[in-house]
Protein backbone atom coordinates (compact mmCIF):
# COMPACT_ATOMS: atom_id res chain seq x y z
CA UNK A 1 0.00 0.00 0.00
CA UNK A 2 1.10 3.58 -0.74
CA UNK A 3 -0.39 7.12 0.23
CA UNK A 4 -2.61 7.88 -2.48
CA UNK A 5 -4.01 12.20 -2.94
CA UNK A 6 -7.14 12.14 -1.08
CA UNK A 7 -10.11 14.90 -0.52
CA UNK A 8 -9.91 17.56 1.59
CA UNK A 9 -10.72 17.73 5.44
CA UNK A 10 -14.88 18.43 5.17
CA UNK A 11 -16.40 21.09 8.16
CA UNK A 12 -18.39 19.53 11.09
CA UNK A 13 -21.69 18.49 10.27
CA UNK A 14 -24.03 20.95 10.57
CA UNK A 15 -26.50 21.08 13.04
CA UNK A 16 -25.43 18.05 15.32
CA UNK A 17 -23.47 18.13 17.79
CA UNK A 18 -20.49 18.39 18.18
CA UNK A 19 -17.41 16.63 20.57
CA UNK A 20 -15.02 18.98 22.63
CA UNK A 21 -12.27 18.49 19.71
CA UNK A 22 -14.53 19.33 16.31
CA UNK A 23 -13.30 22.68 15.87
CA UNK A 24 -9.95 22.73 17.52
CA UNK A 25 -8.43 19.27 16.92
CA UNK A 26 -7.48 18.99 20.93
CA UNK A 27 -10.05 16.55 22.97
CA UNK A 28 -10.05 17.52 26.87
CA UNK A 29 -7.39 15.48 29.15
CA UNK A 30 -8.26 12.21 28.98
CA UNK A 31 -10.30 11.29 32.07
CA UNK A 32 -10.34 8.90 34.57
CA UNK A 33 -12.18 5.28 34.35
CA UNK A 34 -15.67 5.48 36.29
CA UNK A 35 -18.36 3.00 36.58
CA UNK A 36 -21.15 4.54 34.15
CA UNK A 37 -25.02 4.48 35.75
CA UNK A 38 -28.30 4.04 33.58
CA UNK A 39 -29.08 7.48 31.95
CA UNK A 40 -25.14 7.33 30.58
CA UNK A 41 -25.78 3.22 29.28
CA UNK A 42 -28.83 4.18 28.03
CA UNK A 43 -27.26 7.28 25.44
CA UNK A 44 -23.94 4.76 25.07
CA UNK A 45 -26.68 2.20 23.75
CA UNK A 46 -27.98 4.96 21.44
CA UNK A 47 -24.11 6.03 19.97
CA UNK A 48 -23.90 1.85 19.69
CA UNK A 49 -26.81 1.26 17.62
CA UNK A 50 -25.84 4.68 15.31
CA UNK A 51 -22.51 3.65 14.84
CA UNK A 52 -23.60 -0.40 13.98
CA UNK A 53 -26.13 1.28 11.68
CA UNK A 54 -23.58 3.76 9.52
CA UNK A 55 -21.16 0.45 9.74
CA UNK A 56 -23.35 -1.53 8.12
CA UNK A 57 -24.37 0.85 5.60
CA UNK A 58 -20.68 1.22 4.15
CA UNK A 59 -20.32 -2.00 3.64
CA UNK A 60 -22.90 -2.52 1.31
CA UNK A 61 -21.14 -0.05 -0.71
CA UNK A 62 -18.26 -1.62 -0.77
CA UNK A 63 -16.85 -2.88 -4.05
CA UNK A 64 -14.06 -3.03 -6.74
CA UNK A 65 -13.46 0.12 -8.28
CA UNK A 66 -14.71 2.78 -5.03
CA UNK A 67 -12.48 4.66 -3.49
CA UNK A 68 -12.10 4.80 0.18
CA UNK A 69 -12.54 8.47 -0.23
CA UNK A 70 -15.59 7.72 -1.41
CA UNK A 71 -16.80 5.47 1.40
CA UNK A 72 -15.62 8.24 3.89
CA UNK A 73 -18.01 10.96 1.97
CA UNK A 74 -20.96 8.52 2.39
CA UNK A 75 -19.88 7.55 6.17
CA UNK A 76 -19.85 11.88 6.43
CA UNK A 77 -23.54 12.03 4.51
CA UNK A 78 -24.70 9.39 6.40
CA UNK A 79 -24.01 11.08 9.84
CA UNK A 80 -25.39 14.00 8.79
CA UNK A 81 -28.53 12.40 7.78
CA UNK A 82 -28.71 10.55 11.18
CA UNK A 83 -28.21 13.84 12.84
CA UNK A 84 -24.75 12.48 14.44
CA UNK A 85 -21.05 13.16 14.56
CA UNK A 86 -18.25 10.84 13.10
CA UNK A 87 -16.11 10.74 16.27
CA UNK A 88 -12.51 10.66 14.45
CA UNK A 89 -13.42 13.91 12.33
CA UNK A 90 -10.67 16.41 13.60
CA UNK A 91 -10.18 14.25 17.00
CA UNK A 92 -5.84 15.29 17.61
CA UNK A 93 -6.45 16.55 14.02
CA UNK A 94 -7.37 13.33 12.07
CA UNK A 95 -8.90 14.40 8.70
CA UNK A 96 -11.67 11.99 7.51
CA UNK A 97 -14.92 10.40 8.96
CA UNK A 98 -13.51 6.77 9.41
CA UNK A 99 -10.98 5.28 9.03
CA UNK A 100 -10.64 2.43 6.62
CA UNK A 101 -7.51 -0.33 6.59
CA UNK A 102 -6.37 -1.83 3.62
CA UNK A 103 -4.55 -5.14 3.05
CA UNK A 104 -1.44 -4.86 5.56
CA UNK A 105 -2.61 -1.72 6.86
CA UNK A 106 -3.50 -2.76 11.05
CA UNK A 107 -5.39 0.27 11.72
CA UNK A 108 -6.19 4.23 11.29
CA UNK A 109 -5.96 4.10 7.60
CA UNK A 110 -6.72 7.21 6.13
CA UNK A 111 -9.28 7.13 3.18
CA UNK A 112 -8.16 8.44 -0.30
CA UNK A 113 -8.13 8.00 -3.85
CA UNK A 114 -6.87 4.80 -4.08
CA UNK A 115 -9.70 1.91 -5.63
CA UNK A 116 -10.41 -1.01 -3.92
CA UNK A 117 -9.27 -3.43 -6.23
CA UNK A 118 -10.89 -7.23 -6.64
CA UNK A 119 -8.99 -9.46 -3.75
CA UNK A 120 -8.71 -6.20 -1.17
CA UNK A 121 -9.80 -7.14 2.27
CA UNK A 122 -10.52 -3.93 4.15
CA UNK A 123 -11.55 -2.50 7.75
CA UNK A 124 -13.87 -0.47 8.14
CA UNK A 125 -13.79 1.16 11.53
CA UNK A 126 -16.75 4.10 12.72
CA UNK A 127 -17.19 5.97 15.69
CA UNK A 128 -20.27 8.09 15.97
CA UNK A 129 -20.93 10.71 18.99
CA UNK A 130 -24.48 11.31 19.69
CA UNK A 131 -26.18 11.92 22.90
CA UNK A 132 -23.22 13.07 24.32
CA UNK A 133 -21.59 9.37 23.86
CA UNK A 134 -18.93 7.66 21.43
CA UNK A 135 -19.80 4.43 19.59
CA UNK A 136 -16.92 2.26 17.83
CA UNK A 137 -17.12 -0.51 16.13
CA UNK A 138 -15.05 -1.73 12.74
CA UNK A 139 -15.63 -4.33 10.65
CA UNK A 140 -13.49 -6.56 7.84
CA UNK A 141 -15.02 -6.60 4.33
CA UNK A 142 -13.96 -8.73 1.55
CA UNK A 143 -13.61 -6.89 -1.80
CA UNK A 144 -14.27 -8.96 -4.73
CA UNK A 145 -12.92 -12.63 -5.34
CA UNK A 146 -10.39 -13.17 -1.94
CA UNK A 147 -7.79 -15.66 -1.88
CA UNK A 148 -8.73 -18.54 0.61
CA UNK A 149 -5.57 -17.25 2.21
CA UNK A 150 -7.04 -14.15 3.51
CA UNK A 151 -10.51 -14.94 3.73
CA UNK A 152 -9.18 -17.46 6.48
CA UNK A 153 -7.18 -14.19 8.16
CA UNK A 154 -10.68 -12.98 8.28
CA UNK A 155 -12.68 -15.15 9.60
CA UNK A 156 -9.71 -15.65 12.01
CA UNK A 157 -10.00 -12.06 13.46
CA UNK A 158 -13.30 -12.81 13.73
CA UNK A 159 -13.09 -15.47 16.29
CA UNK A 160 -10.33 -13.71 17.83
CA UNK A 161 -13.14 -10.83 19.06
CA UNK A 162 -15.89 -13.49 19.75
CA UNK A 163 -12.96 -15.32 22.13
CA UNK A 164 -12.37 -12.04 24.16
CA UNK A 165 -16.20 -11.03 24.22
CA UNK A 166 -16.82 -14.91 25.36
CA UNK A 167 -14.13 -14.02 28.09
CA UNK A 168 -15.72 -11.10 29.51
CA UNK A 169 -17.59 -11.52 32.67
CA UNK A 170 -18.21 -9.25 36.26
CA UNK A 171 -15.25 -10.50 38.25
CA UNK A 172 -12.72 -11.93 35.99
CA UNK A 173 -9.51 -10.25 35.69
CA UNK A 174 -9.14 -8.43 32.17
CA UNK A 175 -5.67 -10.66 31.80
CA UNK A 176 -8.70 -13.62 30.61
CA UNK A 177 -9.86 -11.49 27.44
CA UNK A 178 -6.14 -11.19 25.91
CA UNK A 179 -5.57 -14.96 27.42
CA UNK A 180 -8.44 -15.90 25.26
CA UNK A 181 -7.68 -13.83 22.23
CA UNK A 182 -4.10 -14.44 21.65
CA UNK A 183 -4.91 -18.65 22.43
CA UNK A 184 -7.51 -18.17 19.25
CA UNK A 185 -4.72 -16.14 17.35
CA UNK A 186 -1.75 -18.23 17.79
CA UNK A 187 -4.20 -21.74 17.17
CA UNK A 188 -4.68 -20.66 14.28
CA UNK A 189 -1.12 -19.61 13.45
CA UNK A 190 -1.63 -15.51 13.42
CA UNK A 191 0.02 -13.00 15.69
CA UNK A 192 -1.65 -10.13 17.94
CA UNK A 193 -0.39 -6.25 17.58
CA UNK A 194 0.33 -5.13 20.78
CA UNK A 195 1.20 -1.26 19.67
CA UNK A 196 -2.72 -0.73 19.48
CA UNK A 197 -5.05 -1.32 22.27
CA UNK A 198 -8.85 -1.59 23.26
CA UNK A 199 -10.58 1.11 25.46
CA UNK A 200 -12.63 2.58 27.69
CA UNK A 201 -15.32 5.01 26.18
CA UNK A 202 -18.20 7.08 27.18
CA UNK A 203 -18.43 10.98 27.14
CA UNK A 204 -14.74 10.83 25.48
CA UNK A 205 -13.80 8.79 23.16
CA UNK A 206 -10.49 7.31 25.16
CA UNK A 207 -10.95 7.58 28.79
CA UNK A 208 -9.23 6.05 31.65
CA UNK A 209 -7.82 2.46 30.88
CA UNK A 210 -6.65 0.43 27.91
CA UNK A 211 -7.56 -3.49 26.78
CA UNK A 212 -4.81 -5.65 26.24
CA UNK A 213 -5.59 -8.14 23.00
CA UNK A 214 -2.57 -10.43 24.25
CA UNK A 215 -2.02 -12.27 27.53
CA UNK A 216 -0.58 -10.03 30.04
CA UNK A 217 -0.69 -10.87 33.93
CA UNK A 218 -0.12 -7.59 34.92
CA UNK A 219 -3.27 -6.80 34.19
CA UNK A 220 -5.31 -8.17 37.01
CA UNK A 221 -7.91 -5.57 37.25
CA UNK A 222 -11.27 -7.37 37.36
CA UNK A 223 -13.94 -6.83 35.35
CA UNK A 224 -16.89 -4.60 37.24
CA UNK A 225 -20.58 -3.87 36.17
CA UNK A 226 -20.65 -0.50 34.22
CA UNK A 227 -17.92 -0.68 32.89
CA UNK A 228 -17.74 0.39 29.00
CA UNK A 229 -14.84 -0.75 26.47
CA UNK A 230 -13.94 -1.77 23.09
CA UNK A 231 -12.43 -5.20 21.76
CA UNK A 232 -10.77 -4.89 18.69
CA UNK A 233 -8.19 -7.41 18.76
CA UNK A 234 -5.80 -6.62 15.15
CA UNK A 235 -4.61 -9.85 13.61
CA UNK A 236 -1.44 -10.04 11.86
CA UNK A 237 -0.76 -13.44 8.92
CA UNK A 238 3.04 -12.64 10.37
CA UNK A 239 4.79 -10.56 12.75
CA UNK A 240 2.38 -8.28 15.40
CA UNK A 241 4.88 -6.05 14.80
CA UNK A 242 3.61 -2.40 13.72
CA UNK A 243 5.40 0.59 11.55
CA UNK A 244 3.47 3.98 11.53
CA UNK A 245 3.48 5.84 8.33
CA UNK A 246 5.15 9.36 8.27
CA UNK A 247 1.48 10.39 8.10
CA UNK A 248 1.28 10.09 11.90
CA UNK A 249 -1.56 7.15 11.51
CA UNK A 250 -1.20 4.71 8.92
CA UNK A 251 0.02 1.83 11.01
CA UNK A 252 0.87 -1.65 8.80
CA UNK A 253 2.94 -4.71 9.36
CA UNK A 254 6.54 -4.56 9.65
CA UNK A 255 6.44 -7.44 7.35
CA UNK A 256 3.76 -6.21 5.46
CA UNK A 257 1.60 -9.24 5.65
CA UNK A 258 -2.17 -8.52 5.61
CA UNK A 259 -3.83 -7.91 8.90
CA UNK A 260 -7.76 -8.28 9.72
CA UNK A 261 -10.07 -6.77 13.08
CA UNK A 262 -13.03 -6.66 14.00
CA UNK A 263 -14.26 -4.57 17.24
CA UNK A 264 -17.62 -4.28 19.11
CA UNK A 265 -18.16 -1.80 22.19
CA UNK A 266 -18.87 -3.49 24.85
CA UNK A 267 -20.92 -3.23 28.85
CA UNK A 268 -19.88 -5.10 31.54
CA UNK A 269 -23.63 -5.99 33.23
CA UNK A 270 -24.28 -7.96 36.70
CA UNK A 271 -24.57 -10.90 34.75
CA UNK A 272 -22.16 -10.94 31.91
CA UNK A 273 -21.31 -8.72 29.04
CA UNK A 274 -24.09 -6.87 26.63
CA UNK A 275 -22.56 -6.05 23.02
CA UNK A 276 -23.63 -2.59 22.45
CA UNK A 277 -22.85 -2.26 18.87
CA UNK A 278 -24.04 -5.83 17.62
CA UNK A 279 -25.16 -5.74 13.81
CA UNK A 280 -24.83 -8.30 11.82
CA UNK A 281 -21.62 -7.60 10.35
CA UNK A 282 -19.96 -7.77 13.47
CA UNK A 283 -21.87 -10.57 15.34
CA UNK A 284 -21.71 -11.24 19.05
CA UNK A 285 -20.22 -14.05 20.77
Amino acid sequence: MRPAPRLPQREPPPGVAQPDYARTGEPQPRPSARLLDGDEIWRLRVAGREAAGVLTHLAGLVRPGVTTDELDVAAYEECSRRRIYPSTLNYHGYPKSICTSVNEVICHGIPDSRPLADGDIVNLDVTVYVEGMHGDCSSMVCVGDVNPVARQLVEGSLLCLQAGIAAAAPGRPFYELGRAIESVASGLGYSVVRQFVGHSIGAQLHTGFQVLHHYSPSESRRLEPGMVFTIEPMINAGTFRAVTWDDGWTAVTADLGRSAQFEHTVLITEHGVEVLTANELVPAA
